[in-house]
């Protein structure tokens, strides 16, 4: 499911999609790219989406990655799916705020929480 380069760890749970980072911080907008093909395919190959991205271990994330995310959200959408974002740092937190991406997305303090938001398929 995933190259050898990718920049993510991704595995299916009762159907949804879990997205984990690698790299701590998401600044460079090559790798920002190949972050969001990869996760585009991963939207492209299920015809309704249920998708999690996990922040655990990220520290930094630059504003195209920030454009990124609404990208994903939007092709989500497109196929009537389901996004949701969690264990997001603080810091972070703050910005997704400031920037009122909040009213875009559906942040969870934690991945187990947020597999629970999700509706039945």
């Amino acid at each position: 499911m995933q190259s050898k380069d990718s920049r993510l760890r991704v595995r299916r749970i009762d159907n949804i999609t879990q997205v984990e980072f690698i790299d701590r911080n998401i600044l460079d907008e090559g790798n920002i790219q190949a972050i969001a093909e990869e996760i585009a395919r991963l939207i492209e190959s299920d015809p309704s989406p249920r998708l999690l991205i996990c922040f655990q271990n990220v520290d930094h994330l630059s504003s195209a990655a920030l454009g990124a995310l609404i990208t994903i959200n939007n092709k989500v959408r497109d196929r009537r799916g389901q996004l949701r974002l969690s264990n997001i740092d603080p810091q972070i937190q703050e910005v997704f705020a400031i920037t009122r991406l909040t009213k875009i997305f559906q942040i969870h303090e934690t991945a187990e929480e947020a597999i629970r938001s999700f509706k039945p398929a």
